[in-house]
């Protein structure tokens, strides 16, 4: 029989514990936002394994359920404003599964793009050498800054850009202009384009392009660089889930599920 000293003790904590450090560091009661943000499902365990994921698809709770995590965070909950109600479906089935096995669910949706270290946002501008210096838009979400290295043009960025996040980028408008000032804001952050064109930047960044902003590029001069939703905000969530983990002496796991939008 082995002796006291020589059993590994298993580190965990509580649902309650795990929000109160999510909200302390994110204070998403300081956000407007399109749904929920905190605990979205209670389950039934204590915490040992947190998983991290982006959305909470069925993919990432099924690949959590396989891992034997007691709590997952992600950036996109399964609640939002002004979505069916009823739990029938893909819902019923997501939360079937996270009920059955008494896994907890978090979600922080605009805290997490906003957080000046963890957030999306800054989780970008660490991969893509960017550094922030300014905020703009709605809610201060979007970043104003630097690069840590020059582009002669927007294409060289986009190619930077494609490479780092290993995923083609669609490049419209600011064919010849240098890039000396860059805005980004991550995921599906187009309509903070006319916010970017009037901090004076060269490019803007963000996941996702709809059809007036390919004519406002091409206007303006102000290079669009639209990366793919999923790809510019897979860094935040991670982050994240690691450092609250780290904070309270549990284990973390990050669970990439791979999603072209």
């Amino acid at each position: 029989m082995a002796h006291a000293s020589q059993v590994k003790s298993v580190i965990m904590t509580n649902a309650k514990t795990l929000g109160q450090a999510f909200d302390a560091l994110l204070q998403p009661e300081k956000f407007r936002d399109y749904g929920p943000n905190g605990l979205q499902v209670e389950g039934d365990r204590e915490v040992r394994l947190l998983v991290s994921g982006v959305t909470a698809s069925r993919a990432l709770i099924e690949a959590a359920i396989d891992a034997q995590a007691d709590a997952i965070v992600v950036h996109h909950g399964l609640f939002w404003r002004g979505q069916d109600g009823r739990v029938t479906g893909w819902m019923r089935e997501r939360l079937r599964l996270l009920l059955a096995h008494g896994i907890h669910l978090f979600a922080y949706h605009l805290p997490l793009d906003a957080h000046p270290e963890l957030g999306n946002n800054a989780q970008l501008a660490r991969v893509l050498g960017l550094q922030a210096d300014g905020r703009f838009g709605e809610q201060d979400l979007g970043f104003l800054g630097t690069g840590a290295q020059t582009w002669a043009r927007p294409q060289a960025l986009a190619e930077h850009v494609a490479a780092v996040l290993e995923r083609p980028v669609t490049c419209v408008g600011g064919i010849d202009r240098p890039v000396r000032r860059v805005a980004w804001c991550t995921g599906g952050a187009q309509s903070y384009f006319e916010s970017a064109i009037a901090q004076g930047v060269d490019v803007f960044i963000t996941g996702e392009i709809s059809e007036p902003q390919a004519h406002l590029a091409r206007e303006t001069g102000v290079a669009f660089l639209a990366c793919g939703h999923h790809a510019t905000e897979r860094y935040g969530a991670p982050a994240l889930g690691a450092h609250v983990a780290q904070a309270l002496g549990i284990a973390h796991r990050f669970i990439e599920i791979d999603n072209p939008a």
